[in-house]
């Protein structure tokens, strides 16, 4: 039986941020993930997260200046400093969260960008994060991401990730597999889901195309939870997708694997 969490950024934003948990606990979850929780302190999120009775299982790491286009700097030559400092904090928030788990965005690319000098400070990045986080027993994750939702990003396909885990060599370090993303890029979901097995420790959904509940478009989640089953993974499905509508409404495909309202 798979087991959600929902995304707090993606859903519930019918309320504020810290009102969320709450909503998220009322609606059945056990469990939730989001990207960024630096706007609050680790303790007003942790208070939330315990009084909801709810399991933090991943978040990322600052992703640098969002408004200005950052979307993570791992892999972007002279940031190396903003990038450990950005771990740091990470892990500030994580021991507080009881998260055992981050998400280290890559960054964006230019077209003139040299990628091999993109790539080594990539793998030496991560290589750190990995080796802080591993004296907290949290494990690091990196995503491939569309390149139609996020144009010039780094990371962007299932080899490309496996490739770079082999070059940064870290135990603590596996895939971030995200079935919307690789519908997008790859398609062959199940074909991933089996031949990657043992190297993502998370998976993410949504519908393809509009990213809306997974009930919608072209990906038959059902089935794909299945074959979840049959591979043994027993890792957490984030939802991390945008409710067409009010995200309660929303919520009839999750019924069948014992997601209730309370």
């Amino acid at each position: 039986m798979p087991k959600f969490a929902a995304n707090l950024w993606f859903m519930f934003t019918e309320v504020p941020f810290l009102d969320r948990f709450d909503a998220a606990a009322h609606a059945g979850f056990t469990a939730v993930e989001f990207a960024f929780p630096y706007a609050h302190p680790p303790h007003a999120v942790a208070e939330k997260l315990r009084r909801a009775g709810l399991t933090q299982v991943l978040f990322n790491l600052p992703p640098g200046n969002l408004e200005a286009g950052d979307r993570g700097m791992a892999c972007i030559p002279g940031r190396e400093a903003e990038f450990e400092a950005s771990v740091d904090r990470a892990l500030e928030y994580a021991r507080a969260l009881q998260c055992p788990r981050l998400h280290a965005m890559a960054g964006l690319i230019g077209p003139g960008a040299d990628f091999q000098a993109c790539e080594a400070t990539y793998v030496r990045n991560i290589k750190l994060a990995a080796q802080k986080a591993a004296e907290h027993q949290i494990e690091i994750l990196i995503e491939p991401l569309n390149t139609r939702d996020t144009p010039g990003y780094f990371l962007t396909k299932q080899d490309q990730a496996q490739r770079l885990i082999q070059l940064i060599q870290e135990p603590n370090v596996s895939i971030q597999l995200d079935l919307y993303h690789c519908q997008i890029m790859e398609g062959n979901l199940t074909v991933h889901i089996r031949e990657m097995h043992g190297q993502y420790a998370h998976i993410q959904i949504a519908g393809v195309p509009g990213r809306h509940e997974p009930d919608i478009g072209e990906i038959n989640y059902p089935y794909l939870f299945k074959v979840l089953d049959e591979i043994g993974y027993g890792g957490w499905i984030g939802c991390e997708y945008h409710p067409k509508g009010k995200t309660t409404d929303g919520l009839a495909w999750i019924l069948p694997y014992g997601i209730r309202p309370k």
